[in-house]
């Protein structure tokens, strides 16, 4: 994988563990965030995952399955912020770092995909 994208996932994962004890403990709101938690580490569990699949059609898969945990923890933050659980700072600055690890996924995604369909 990708040094910068190994980098950007695990900080990713490290912003919603955090996320997650602060909601958890001072909040007392464990389902949201234990979903953002999910996806959040799941984006980049699925990325280390890629490095080690079986072939081709596996790593795409597993790549896709990091990008659709991007996207899902987008909307379990975009739900605790509207639904005042999340600050509009924390709000903005997790969904940055989702935004743009989602776009390192998507391109990588896409290459992959292109490189599969000439095979």
């Amino acid at each position: 994988m990708d040094e910068n994208l190994k980098k950007k996932s695990q900080e990713f994962a490290i912003k919603t563990v955090r996320l997650h004890k602060q909601l958890s403990a001072a909040k007392k709101e464990t389902v949201m965030s234990e979903e953002l938690l999910r996806c959040g580490a799941g984006a980049g569990a699925e990325l280390t995952k890629a490095d080690f699949a079986t072939g081709s059609s596996d790593q795409t898969a597993k790549i896709f399955k990091a990008l659709h945990n991007c996207v899902e923890a987008k909307y379990w933050l975009e739900l605790l912020y509207e639904t005042d659980y999340i600050t509009e700072f924390e709000f903005n600055d997790t969904s940055k770092n989702c935004d743009e690890l989602g776009k390192m996924i998507f391109t990588l995604a896409k290459n992959l995909r292109a490189k599969l369909a000439k095979s």
